[in-house]
């Protein structure tokens, strides 16, 4: 496996209110060019955003992905220094007419550390196993050290 593509996983509500708007403004166009907005709006809700890497070419590129059409640059991959796996908590939130709430949840994030401090977030996920089986997938292709970051006191693996 020369090339690792990870995707943002959208919400539920955006796959459902997406596949709505673009059928929605499909059978508007028909009818009215104003078709197009609800059209636009669900290809938007619909796009998905993520990094792919390709280790036989030594590149990578941010991506944004739409029904499989993966669109970016691609750019040399710099010289990682090391491969930080740790926990964090996402916070997403969530508004109503008058209130608002903030719904927060524990996930790990796998980054490519180069230059001492800038980075390429790789890989996000809610279980601690596949973050570190894809922090291992990618150190054997780099040859390079893997920290463990997601107690106080970080480890070299």
């Amino acid at each position: 496996m020369d090339l690792f593509t990870f995707k943002i996983k959208n919400a539920v509500w955006q796959y459902v209110l997406g596949i709505f708007a673009v059928v929605a403004g499909f059978i508007s166009l028909f009818s009215d060019i104003k078709g197009l907005v609800p059209l636009f709006i669900g290809g938007y809700l619909l796009i998905q955003n993520g990094v792919e890497v390709n280790f036989s070419n030594n590149t990578y590129r941010s991506i944004k992905s739409i029904f499989g059409l993966k669109l970016g640059k691609w750019e040399a991959l710099p010289d990682i220094d090391y491969i930080s796996v740790f926990k964090t908590t996402e916070v997403t939130t969530v508004w109503a007419r008058t209130a608002s709430a903030n719904i927060s949840k524990g996930v790990f994030k796998v980054n490519l550390f180069y230059n001492t401090n800038q980075k390429i977030e790789a890989y996000i996920t809610e279980d601690m196993t596949d973050a570190f089986e894809k922090a291992t997938l990618m150190s054997s292709k780099l040859h390079i050290d893997i920290l463990d970051a997601t107690t106080r006191d970080p480890n070299w693996l």
